[in-house]
């Protein structure tokens, strides 16, 4: 379809100087000198044959068919400058940037990073490593991964996956003079707590469900991030309460094990969630990486959960 249309700069000096009512703060806004606008102007109405302004002597007013026309042009050139800067963000940009919980990042996502690397070379990863809210529609991270309620607006959420705590430690713990077997067990052993799950998911609460009142609930170092209490426990200084699938890499391979009954975990009720731009599906590197997320947690979601 031919669409006669003027020169797109003469429409916005209108648009600007309409607006303004002032050619001097139309060229400050576009940038240019009160005489280009005043020329485009004047271009416009000399190319469509109808005057645009009434020019007095310190003022502008427009006429009728400049004030008919400024609303469509408004909305016009604002729905083309939306569609020029989505446009801009196909641009060949290499790096994606996933903010994600310290803990998270460092125990589940880093450890299978590669794989999504090894599909898309193209791709260069930075993590952000944040608990911190980031405004992805605002470009403060591409992709987000959170630990929460649910209930994010403004972005697509996908569900990965709940969990439940479980206490974890060391083989070597299963051995030795006071061997942990039993949950009664845990009061010849050192409990590591973590900060922030002191109100969801304590060893208060979990002790208090097994039925062991006779254990001091608050011994033994406290670690503002899992990550660290997981440490403490592989290198055997304790034992932890984590989420099941932040160590299920842990005990597959044998550095952590269940030392009791696998009945005895406590769901949690906040569960992880990938946040994506509205319109993240029309970028590739943001929809490579939320096809492999999905991809990633099928197993959790609809196999054995550990």
């Amino acid at each position: 379809m031919t669409r006669n249309l003027p020169p797109l700069n003469a429409l916005k000096a209108f648009e600007a100087s309409a607006r303004h009512l002032s050619f001097t703060k139309a060229a400050a806004e576009l940038n240019v000198t009160p005489a280009a606008v005043s020329h485009q102007v004047k271009a416009l109405e000399e190319l469509l044959e109808v005057p645009l302004f009434h020019r007095l002597t310190r003022a502008l007013r427009l006429t009728e068919a400049g004030q008919e026309a400024l609303p469509g042009l408004t909305e016009g050139l604002d729905t083309l400058a939306h569609t020029v800067d989505r446009l801009r963000s196909y641009r060949e940009d290499p790096v994606l940037t996933i903010s994600v919980g310290p803990s998270f990042g460092s125990i589940w996502l880093v450890p299978r990073l590669e794989r999504f690397r090894a599909h898309h070379p193209e791709i260069e990863i930075r993590l952000d490593g944040t608990e911190r809210r980031v405004d992805i529609a605002k470009g403060e991270a591409d992709v987000a991964l959170r630990y929460g309620a649910g209930g994010y607006s403004g972005v697509q959420v996908d569900y990965l996956f709940g969990q439940s705590n479980i206490p974890v430690c060391s083989p070597a713990l299963l051995d030795g003079d006071t061997p942990l077997n039993r949950p009664g067990d845990l009061r010849h052993h050192t409990l590591l707590h973590i900060d922030w799950k002191e109100t969801e998911a304590s060893w208060r609460m979990w002790l208090s469900a097994a039925g062991l009142t006779d254990i001091d609930p608050i011994r033994g170092p406290v670690f503002t991030q899992e990550s660290m209490a997981v440490q403490a426990a592989r290198d055997g200084q304790g034992v932890a309460l984590v989420g099941t699938q932040l160590v299920a890499d842990d005990l597959a391979s044998g550095a952590l094990v269940r030392p009791f009954d696998e009945n005895l975990a406590t769901p949690l009720s906040f569960a992880f969630y990938l946040l994506t731009p509205k319109d993240g599906d029309r970028r590739p590197k943001i929809a490579a990486f939320r096809k492999w997320m999905l991809e990633e947690v099928r197993p959790v979601r609809f196999g054995t959960v550990v």
